[in-house]
């Protein structure tokens, strides 16, 4: 780990098993990473990713994100902000959180969200990436880190990774593959923020 990098204090918001909060908590814990876990929100009750935020001792909380069904709006937004803001988080993590985030949290955290993507964006964007490249007849899928911007996916690209798309491949066994790219790509796109090599020029991401 870099001795010039600085304490990423991360707010995770997931929906479901929390495999890419593991692998950053794993960096963290292995000391490849200069980070805190300071929340983890999801809008799922009985989601995985807040099983796992139990048995790690991380604080954690359910939104509730009624009347919508797909995006974080309204009052369930400014409750999330508070919540990230009361813990300190200065970095919000998004794994596996399958609504919509708005304005008002890009404001509140700006060029501070973060996203994964089970495609080489631009291609695929939207829900079951992994299934539209199979289906499409892609030979190579992959994974992207991206900064979260207004639109769905469309944020500018960190870091992407790529794998093949084999014969007789399924979307499962796909997913699979991609998923393990994944659980690489994300703590080292996270690496690059904490170290202050990563900025912005227009929607291009420069690597220092």
């Amino acid at each position: 780990m870099s001795t010039s990098s600085t304490v990423l204090k991360i707010g995770v918001l997931g929906s479901g098993s929390g495999s890419n909060m593991q692998s950053v908590l794993d960096a963290i814990q292995a000391g490849t990473l200069n980070a805190e876990i300071r929340l983890v929100l999801s809008d799922v009750a009985d989601a995985k990713i807040l099983d796992r935020a139990r048995n790690h001792n991380l604080p954690h909380a359910w939104l509730d994100c009624a009347p919508f069904k797909t995006k974080l709006d309204g009052q369930a937004e400014q409750r999330c902000i508070a919540l990230l803001k009361e813990s300190g988080v200065d970095t919000v993590v998004l794994a596996g959180f399958m609504r919509i985030v708005k304005p008002g949290l890009l404001r509140a955290f700006p060029q501070r969200v973060l996203n994964i993507h089970p495609a080489l964006l631009p291609a695929f964007p939207g829900l079951h990436a992994w299934q539209q490249a199979l289906e499409y007849g892609a030979k190579v899928a992959g994974c992207t880190v991206h900064f979260v911007d207004a639109g769905t996916d469309t944020g500018p690209i960190i870091i992407q990774r790529a794998v093949p798309v084999l014969p007789g491949d399924t979307a499962a066994t796909l997913h699979a593959r991609i998923q393990v790219e994944e659980h690489i790509a994300y703590p080292d796109a996270l690496r690059l923020l904490s170290e202050g090599r990563l900025s912005l020029s227009g929607r291009r991401v420069e690597l220092a």
